[in-house]
């Protein structure tokens, strides 16, 4: 309705039903604008890496089929999937700790091998009952790699070195201080009769003290897989709804604003660098009293990526807890997954090369979008002024 004077057209204002609806179809149109871009970009990346498999000379269809087969179809595979996924999804809550803060926490892969080591060097000392000697392990792996992140915290706010340098840096220390523990008898070297070949490994958790086991439908898997999803629930509740997820998310986005508000950042941050190595220490003493990684037994090269792949999955999940949970299940598929690529011909590696490639393409959207909208912004403020 509008009333026309003179040359003037007055124009009624729109009913608040209208404006709702009006935001609802905007909301619902850049929804589907966001998922049509993600279609695209994972859809472009399994063309490449298809691509990529033919032109090594083997079949795209076998390799989707063997990694599928290996990962969820088999008997008996899905179990092993669920348990490597726990441990890169425990690395990626601590790491969305860590990133809420507006920290850049690389040393996952450190602070695991740290918990591990502390891990098996106490669990395979302790005596009393079971239950208690798993607990006290699991503990010594999550003390260990919050004191080993801890030291990037400290670092970074008594003396100004930037975390994401010493995070790294210290990656490579911890993973020679458990080399040279793996050649001392009197810290990690388990006897020689023990050992077969003389092989550079710890001794074996006793049976009483590793996590129990679980079978469902033929497939087995360590009960550490319920405790990651229970503390994902757990953390999703406290970063969401509480002061304390608040106040990290406020000293991550504006530090001077949380400065302001009365959030310290030392308290913060460091409490969250903490928090960020306990949980990839949890998952260091997880492969090891679980049973899939090194039987039990620390050795050579134990980390196995899993604290690299954990970081990528709270980088793809952008530091959403939720969507962390399916993709660590997609990141453990992957590296099961791998293990039949063997009888199609075809290098195990290229399970990593389709890895990178899926991470490049849940990263390439938000990258995308942000352009986008600064543009936007930029135009924006070029038209007012």
């Amino acid at each position: 309705m509008s009333d026309v004077l003179g040359e003037h057209i007055i124009t009624e204002p729109e009913s608040e039903e209208d404006l709702y609806e009006a935001r609802d179809r905007s909301r619902v149109r850049a929804t589907g604008e966001v998922v049509l871009l993600y279609v695209i970009c994972l859809g472009g990346a399994l063309t490449l890496a298809a691509l990529l498999v033919v032109a090594t000379g083997g079949s795209w269809t076998g390799v989707y089929q063997a990694m599928l087969d290996g990962s969820i179809w088999s008997p008996g595979r899905w179990g092993l999937t669920l348990a490597v996924s726990a441990p890169i999804l425990l690395v990626g809550l601590g790491t969305i700790v860590s990133g809420r803060a507006g920290l850049v926490n690389i040393g996952q892969e450190g602070q695991l091998v740290m918990g591990a080591a502390f891990a098996a060097y106490v669990g395979s000392r302790l005596g009393g009952p079971g239950p208690l000697a798993l607990a006290v392990t699991l503990i010594a792996g999550v003390v260990s790699g919050a004191i080993w992140a801890g030291i990037a915290g400290a670092l970074r706010y008594w003396r100004n070195v930037p975390e994401v340098l010493t995070t790294l840096l210290m990656t490579a220390v911890a993973a020679n201080l458990m080399g040279y523990g793996l050649r001392q008898r009197w810290l990690l070297l388990a006897p020689a009769a023990g050992r077969a070949n003389r092989n550079q490994v710890s001794e074996p958790l006793r049976e009483s003290a590793r996590i129990p086991r679980l079978t469902i439908f033929g497939n087995e898997f360590p009960i550490s897989v319920l405790l990651a999803l229970a503390l994902a629930l757990v953390l999703s509740v406290i970063l969401g709804r509480t002061i304390v997820g608040f106040r990290l998310r406020m000293l991550g986005r504006n530090p001077r604003t949380a400065h302001r508000a009365g959030v310290s950042e030392r308290k913060y941050g460091l409490g969250a660098m903490l928090v960020s190595g306990g949980f990839a220490g949890l998952a260091g003493g997880v492969m090891l009293a679980g049973g899939d990684f090194g039987n039990y037994q620390l050795v050579a090269n134990f980390g196995a990526g899993i604290g690299f792949a954990g970081l990528l999955a709270a980088l793809v999940a952008r530091q959403r807890v939720l969507v962390l949970i399916f993709v660590a299940f997609v990141f453990g598929s992957l590296r099961t997954g791998s293990g039949f690529l063997r009888a199609t011909g075809v290098s195990g590696r290229i399970s990593d090369v389709v890895q990178g490639l899926l991470v490049l393409a849940l990263l390439l959207p938000p990258a995308l979008l942000f352009v986008r909208e600064r543009r936007r912004a930029l135009s924006a403020t070029t038209s007012r002024t």
